[in-house]
């Protein structure tokens, strides 16, 4: 039972919809209390499974509580409507104050240590804030200054979720530093933030001391994988870096640390075949082809070296190179085959057209 005797709610009694707020285009909050007044208790960036009605039948989906323990009355589901979501678009359409639902949990292993006293970097894209907004009003709310970096990426500035209240927010306390980054500006409006494709140099500028932090990630799966492909080329220990998945939140440990990534590996063995050239190189993962290039002699055009310019592309012909890049190549050259010199390592055997 919480400290003040109240009971604590539990997925047998039905939660009934007190509230919904709209935060962005098509984004919409929507707050939950117990008819019976019990009240819930969760850790910051768990998730909720909501049972709805559905037409043709019932269907369960998972969703992140975005609102803080510390406020335990409530509880609040924020959830973007999907093109093709048929549960999404049922809530956005039906769920208003009154209606009653089935509930289940709270659950996942995605949230804050339960003291959480150190130094964060929260990353996210899209609706992959949510978690994050209920680990800041958990941390804002304790009555202590935080040492929180944020970093949100949306299409546009209109899509930043939970925009106006962080700002709010930020302007309270001195340790909630917010960085906002946008593939395009709205239309009339001027923008004077990042934008653009998050990467390593935006990182670095945005959160100097990243390697002190520990880093919270939520978004789209293709995001994450950049971001966690940026952490490792950059050195971070990832065994501080933590993510939930918008498709499946991790219900068990294991699920949390499961990442199917590339890692090149220092002092394992490579080759390079150089094909117009007619050499073929020795040397490891963790050396460039840009590098291995330039000591055997060859002239591959660079200038950035650090995948910002583009200069240096050259097409890969066989073999599987771990590139990763600040922008400098577009998706449309990465599937015909090409890649960038100063920011790609091989993998095995690589046969690029040098």
């Amino acid at each position: 039972m919480p400290r003040d005797g109240s009971e604590v709610w539990t997925d047998e009694e039905l939660l009934e919809c007190t509230t919904t707020v709209p935060e962005a285009p098509g984004v919409m909050t929507f707050v939950f209390r117990p008819p019976s007044g019990r009240v819930f208790r969760f850790k910051a960036g768990q998730f909720v499974t909501l049972d709805l009605p559905v037409p043709g039948g019932n269907v369960q989906r998972t969703y992140t509580v975005s609102s803080s323990p510390a406020t335990n009355a409530y509880l609040s589901v924020t959830v973007k409507a999907q093109k093709d979501s048929v549960a999404s678009r049922w809530m956005h359409e039906n769920l208003r104050p009154g209606v009653r639902i089935k509930a289940y949990g709270p659950a996942g292993h995605f949230h804050l240590p339960d003291d959480p006293d150190g130094k964060f970097l929260m990353i996210s894209a899209g609706s992959g804030v949510t978690p994050m907004m209920s680990m800041i009003n958990h941390l804002w709310q304790r009555g202590e200054d935080p040492d929180i970096s944020l970093i949100c990426c949306a299409h546009r500035p209109s899509d930043l979720i939970f925009r106006r209240r962080l700002e709010h927010m930020s302007s309270r306390v001195r340790g909630l530093d917010l960085h906002f980054v946008v593939s395009e500006p709205d239309p009339y409006e001027a923008w004077i933030g990042y934008r653009g494709r998050f990467n390593q140099l935006m990182l670095g500028l945005m959160a100097p001391d990243y390697l002190e932090r520990d880093v919270y990630c939520c978004g789209p799966e293709a995001f994450m994988d950049s971001v966690r492909d940026m952490l490792i080329a950059l050195g971070y220990d990832m065994s501080r870096y933590h993510q939930e998945s918008f498709s499946a939140p991790a219900e068990s440990r294991a699920e949390l640390s499961e990442f199917d990534d590339v890692v090149p590996a220092e002092g394992v063995a490579a080759e390079i075949a150089f094909a117009k050239s007619g050499l073929t190189v020795p040397c490891t993962e963790t050396d460039t082809i840009l590098s291995v290039a330039k000591a055997a002699g060859l002239n591959i055009p660079s200038g950035c070296t650090f995948g910002l310019c583009g200069t240096c592309k050259i097409r890969k012909v066989s073999g599987e190179a771990h590139m990763v890049h600040n922008g400098g190549i577009s998706d449309e050259d990465i599937e015909e085959g090409y890649i960038l010199a100063c920011c790609s390592r091989p993998i095995g055997k690589v046969e690029v057209a040098v």
